[in-house]
């Protein structure tokens, strides 16, 4: 699972220098396969449920599964989500960072920093025993005093010799006096979809692309962690020191 997290993180060291205004997202995607294949990991989400690609890369209103496309050329001012997952060794990696495209707007960056921040604090609370529920709580504690959204209809996940499994985590506040408690040597990601407007999103006919309802922006940052004796160990932190734009 280290392997697996440390290739997944520095797929999105490497893209870094090529979210610049004028490329498009399909010669991303392109770049993000073959540095995926040389570094002798295997694209998780070619081929999974039909999806071509080996990145989402979803731009401002698009909350998740971004369709990589030669059509949608990055121009400046805009902020996306770039996810990918690989597979080292029958384990998988599974993360995601937001990007900016030149100068972005003050909203944008509040909205960026506020989701980033809202991610770790689920992180950091985590420890063997915590009842899972509280992931979310800690996510509503920092998102909710700035009126945004959390996205319900996607969870963080379990994961490990499997891409999607249980426990299901969500990010929102929601009582669950039974919850199951973590415990050490669980694996599973923490992956916040903020909105500035309202949580609610709805899909495209392509059968992927997910919007926000109201056409506002969204911001997501995921890693994958593992539960410790004493705390938490984040498998997909960036090599190169990146957590949130602008990469230096």
């Amino acid at each position: 699972m280290r392997d697996a997290g440390r290739i997944a993180a520095m797929v999105l060291d490497y893209i870094t220098p090529h979210v610049v205004a004028g490329a498009n997202t399909l010669d991303l995607d392109a770049k993000i396969e073959k540095f995926i294949k040389d570094n002798g990991a295997v694209s998780a989400t070619i081929g999974y449920k039909g999806y071509k690609h080996a990145s989402c890369i979803s731009l401002n209103d698009v909350v998740c599964h971004g369709i990589p496309s030669v059509k949608t050329v990055l121009k400046n001012g805009d902020i996306l989500n770039i996810d990918v997952t690989v597979i080292v060794n029958g384990f998988y990696g599974d993360t995601s960072r937001m990007y900016w495209v030149g100068e972005v707007s003050e909203a944008a960056k509040k909205l960026t920093r506020v989701t980033y921040d809202a991610m770790m604090a689920g992180i950091n609370v985590v420890k063997s025993g915590l009842p899972l529920n509280e992931i979310g709580n800690e996510i509503e504690r920092v998102v909710a005093p700035h009126g945004y959204g959390i996205v319900r209809e996607y969870c963080g996940h379990g994961l490990g010799r499997k891409f999607h499994e249980d426990p299901m985590v969500l990010h929102y506040a929601h009582p669950a006096p039974n919850s199951p408690k973590l415990r050490k040597g669980l694996t599973f990601t923490v992956e916040p979809m903020v909105n500035i407007g309202g949580w609610r999103t709805f899909t495209e006919n392509d059968g992927w692309t997910v919007r926000t309802v109201d056409g506002t922006l969204s911001a997501q940052f995921e890693h994958s962690i593992a539960v410790t004796d004493d705390g938490v160990e984040i498998l997909t932190e960036s090599p190169m020191g990146f957590k949130f734009p602008p990469y230096l």
